[in-house]
């Protein structure tokens, strides 16, 4: 073959590599597709083969990550970077916590043995011990279980056991919430930021649970994800808070910070050595409560204690705002999935006969001012494109 005729045959292969990909473009772009969208559209297809190859090869960290989310049946590495940041996490802890299961119990891992100083004077009968049995036998197992419904190969292979899976999430939540309630006057001391911020947790769950049920009722899949999202992010809250707490009690210890306790409460801490208790707060013979200094620098039970106390209504708040922003960031970040799931709610509505198809549930266009949303044109459906 010549030289002119080799230049000819690339030629004309290039010219045909460029037409595919102009037409795959075509395709997958979207019919309100303005001039802006073209004219970058032009601009890639005038790339050179060797370009073009070079941007479609991931590098091999990519591809070795593929390798262990593809088959989990994620398809973007952000959606499992969420996965493995999140909700691997929770899994973790409440894995961990688990042995708390055994709420009065003697071993070291009992709830009676690792809770803070000054929780289980509380905690140990009466309605703060129903509370509390209420309160860890549903958020962990609901922990636990919660991993699950967000991984893709069982929600889309396993319909059935995302839906048992859910109402039992559901009910753990329900029962869990109503025990933190119960506990929330004496969680952590019971300050009035505590006992706030528990009410506004248990508020937003039940809310974002109640909200994303209605959705999926009405086939609007895109809003039932979100609100699932959030419900999930902010049960999170009690990761982040533990995670703060220490480390704001650390910088509390280096000050001047005081808590109250009562004498009652001091003395279960002292029953091995009740003169000790005399020797430390000699105001105890006179007065009902005492001033406990805040600080890990003593050793003592009750200062430890009082460090966390008088830092977890700040710690829970924090933690809040930041599992309540970052979720909504996510959920802005990721349009194209929210799309792709409500094109797919729109001929799920459609083929059930809802009004308002692709937008039966509670959706913006409808409750707010946005602009009326219009499926777009596509030759195949998302599910018959999948499933052929």
């Amino acid at each position: 073959m010549s030289s002119s005729e080799s230049l000819s045959h690339r030629t004309d292969h290039d010219a045909r590599l460029t037409l595919q990909r102009a037409a795959r473009q075509n395709l997958n772009r979207p019919p309100h597709a303005g001039p802006e969208v073209r004219i970058l559209e032009a601009h890639n297809t005038n790339l050179s083969p060797d370009m073009t190859k070079q941007q479609e090869q991931p590098n091999l960290f990519v591809r070795c990550m593929r390798k262990i989310f593809h088959p989990l049946g994620f398809t973007k590495g952000y959606n499992f970077g969420l996965f493995a940041a999140f909700f691997l996490a929770m899994f973790i802890f409440c894995l961990v916590r688990s042995p708390y299961l055994n709420i009065g119990g003697s071993a070291k891992s009992s709830f009676a043995s690792g809770a803070a100083p000054g929780e289980w004077y509380w905690y140990r009968s009466g309605i703060y011990r129903v509370g509390i049995t209420m309160h860890l036998a549903a958020v962990i197992p609901a922990g636990i279980l919660m991993v699950w419904q967000f991984l893709p190969v069982l929600r889309r292979g396993c319909v059935l056991f995302h839906r048992i899976n859910g109402f039992i999430i559901y009910a753990l939540i329900t029962v869990g919430n109503i025990g933190g309630l119960l506990i929330a006057r004496r969680t952590f001391g019971g300050a009035t930021s505590v006992q706030a911020a528990v009410g506004l947790l248990a508020v937003i769950t039940w809310i974002s649970m109640s909200l994303a049920w209605y959705n999926i009722r009405r086939l609007q899949i895109e809003q039932h994800r979100a609100w699932m999202l959030r419900m999930a992010f902010y049960l999170g809250t009690i990761i982040t808070t533990r995670l703060i707490v220490p480390i704001a009690a650390v910088f509390v210890s280096r000050g001047v910070y005081h808590t109250v306790w009562s004498c009652d409460e001091l003395s279960f801490y002292y029953t091995d050595d009740p003169s000790q208790l005399t020797i430390n707060y000699p105001a105890c013979n006179i007065t009902d409560y005492v001033a406990i200094q805040a600080t890990f620098m003593t050793g003592r039970a009750e200062n430890i204690g009082a460090a966390l106390q008088i830092n977890f209504g700040m710690a829970l708040w924090v933690a809040i705002f930041i599992h309540t922003i970052g979720v909504e960031i996510y959920l802005n970040l990721t349009p194209r999935e929210a799309e792709r799931l409500r094109v797919i709610s729109h001929q799920r509505q459609l083929a059930a006969g809802f009004k308002n198809p692709g937008s039966a549930g509670l959706t913006v266009d409808r409750w707010g001012d946005a602009d009326p949303w219009m499926p777009p044109f596509e030759e195949k459906s998302p599910e018959k494109t999948s499933s052929s």
